[in-house]
């Protein structure tokens, strides 16, 4: 097989070493000659690189490996970048989390307002990253699982129309590896998903084995009992926080007993229950920065010290396995079934032709071509509409740097509940985010 070569568009990530450690594990089927990772913050990337070069030279040696900081170095023949970046890092995160909390509001990393301002810094920073891999490596294949997925996706299909990009997102994955245990399989790869949406914010309406038996009834009654809880914690989601995230999928799902849901969907739901649950001093924000990130930079200061990664407690992430079944796909045209985000065009045939939805696609070598799901149900194209609606306000706020369609996107919003807290928080956001979004008038 032809070997690929590698970049890690946010090489400082805490997600990083997860990511090396299943392309080290999945090497018999998809070997790499080369990784380099690329960061624009150079002093975070350096712990990451130095422990990540240390797992290397022990579990791969004859993978080349290279850090920078410099655009033509980090995307020159290059096969693919795997793209995770945090625009305005985890210290962004905090204020898109604490600001709507002060008004009431759903605080949260990708839903309502926190998402929308997300949205705004992370849209240029994605388009640079597309560009540098267009000048430098124009053959190549951008799989990008940086967040907000459903903002970002939209502006790559408004801005970027020709480009060679896949959006992705892990979260439908870590719920089917759930889902699995739940009813005694061993992985969610025993599972084949019918599913449509937008990103967080979609539905399971076909579940089967690799026979074709039929496995939605029985999930739809653990959900119904027990939301996501199961007794195999996930390694990447085990907070507090995320516990009650998948117990409350219970409620989430009583909305309509036919599917299975996303869990980010009691954020449009159960606002109010959200808002009383939350502490506006201490965040999901606070949480990662204290549990994960304190984790994975000081696992990889101790690889540096001690010179081996031997006795490691770094773990190969849930969404590391799928970038890698991804990139296979394109590599080796496998015909991988995928949840991707891709441009609806029919796809769903009730709804926008131009939205970004997230559905089913066989991918080969050519990119991903989607299942049709049919028509949809009135209550999901509802909210769908809406949600949707709202995505593309805040791409054209960001190209057009309209403060109007911005205030119109956090208007629009579910979980924002008037005209007049949608401008109270956006007057909020605009200040905080003076170093990262464009000035708009």
């Amino acid at each position: 097989m032809k070997k690929s070569s590698i970049t890690i568009a946010g090489g400082g990530s805490t997600f990083t070493p997860g990511i090396v450690l299943m392309l080290i594990d999945n090497l018999e089927k998809f070997p790499i000659d080369r990784i380099t990772f690329f960061d624009n913050d150079e002093e975070r990337q350096k712990t990451i690189a130095g422990a990540c070069r240390i797992i290397l030279n022990e579990k791969a040696p004859e993978i080349q490996f290279t850090e920078t900081t410099d655009p033509e170095e980090g995307f020159s023949n290059t096969d693919f970048v795997m793209a995770h970046i945090r625009s305005g890092k985890y210290a962004m995160r905090e204020q898109d989390e604490k600001i709507p909390l002060k008004y009431g509001v759903v605080g949260q990393e990708t839903c309502g307002p926190g998402g929308i301002a997300y949205g705004m810094r992370s849209i240029g920073d994605v388009l640079e990253l597309v560009d540098f891999m267009e000048k430098y490596s124009p053959e190549a294949w951008f799989l990008n699982y940086s967040n907000p997925a459903a903002i970002v996706a939209e502006a790559t299909r408004k801005l970027r129309p020709k480009s060679n990009i896949l959006n992705i997102c892990d979260m439908p994955i870590g719920i089917e590896e759930l889902m699995a245990s739940a009813i005694g399989l061993e992985s969610r790869k025993e599972m084949e998903v019918d599913y449509y949406g937008l990103n967080h914010f979609g539905w399971w309406t076909g579940i089967r084995d690799k026979e074709g038996n039929d496995l939605l009834p029985q999930i739809r009654r653990h959900v119904a009992n027990f939301g996501y809880v199961t007794e195999d914690q996930s390694l990447q989601h085990a907070d507090e926080s995320w516990n009650n995230t998948f117990a409350k999928a219970k409620d989430v799902q009583a909305l309509d007993r036919e599917t299975v849901p996303n869990t980010y969907l009691k954020y449009y739901f159960y606002p109010d229950y959200e808002v009383a649950h939350s502490n506006p001093e201490v965040t999901r924000a606070n949480e990662v920065m204290e549990g994960r990130e304190t984790f994975t930079f000081g696992e990889c200061r101790k690889i540096i010290e001690s010179g081996t990664a031997v006795d490691s407690a770094l773990h190969i992430d849930e969404h590391a396995s799928y970038i890698v079944d991804l990139a296979r796909a394109i590599a080796y045209n496998t015909k991988e079934r995928m949840l991707l985000i891709v441009e609806n065009n029919g796809t769903i045939s009730n709804f926008e032709s131009t939205a970004m939805v997230e559905v089913p696609c066989i991918v080969g070598s050519k990119g991903p071509e989607p299942l049709v799901q049919g028509e949809i149900p009135r209550f999901q194209k509802g909210l769908m509409e809406q949600q949707a609606a709202v995505e593309k306000l805040v791409v054209e706020a960001w190209y057009e740097k309209s403060y109007q369609k911005l205030w119109q996107a956090l208007t629009l919003s579910r979980i924002v509940p008037s005209a007049k807290v949608a401008k109270d928080i956006l007057e909020d956001l605009q200040e905080a985010n003076k170093d990262y979004w464009p000035v708009l008038h």
